[in-house]
């Protein structure tokens, strides 16, 4: 096989409703099926190719999903873990929908305070909150400081 060929040709076959995330950080695509609660016993019939050249990033990870669009907080924790990454609905085998993923400016619900002695490790009925603020995410209620090592406080 020409190595050239396999390079430029599609990796994982197109699909013909649901979502297409382009653009994941290399090596983080298991961390989006993750994030979405798709494990290998679930009924999403799921493609993912990992590394994969990009001229803008290098390496990417791509993760196509069928028959399902993402909802709003789903993307929203994607973007933690990759900020560049681009969201495509198909029908009909169509991009009938492509945006760019933000993190806003404030996260609900979204992520784990790591205080266990935040209100919200509690048995209160309160929502984690938390700030955003460059490359940090801050408790609104402990104040306690994410700066790293984010996906593992994503709920």
């Amino acid at each position: 096989m020409n190595s050239d060929k396999y390079q430029e040709g599609l990796l994982i076959s197109a699909i013909q409703n649901g979502t297409v995330i382009d653009h994941i950080t290399g090596g983080e695509a298991l961390i989006v099926l993750r994030i979405l609660g798709i494990t290998g016993s679930t009924n999403e019939c799921v493609s993912v190719a990992t590394n994969v050249v990009s001229s803008a990033l290098g390496r990417k990870d791509v993760v196509k999903i069928e028959n399902r669009e993402l909802k709003d907080e789903e993307v929203d924790r994607i973007a933690l873990i990759a900020p560049k990454a681009t969201i495509n609905i198909i029908r009909e085998r169509r991009v009938v929908e492509k945006k760019g993923v933000d993190i806003p400016d404030t996260l609900i619900g979204v992520l784990k305070c790591p205080n266990p002695c935040c209100i919200t490790n509690t048995h209160e009925p309160v929502s984690s909150r938390f700030s955003v603020q460059g490359k940090r995410l801050i408790c609104d209620y402990c104040d306690t400081v994410i700066g790293s090592d984010i996906s593992s406080h994503i709920i």
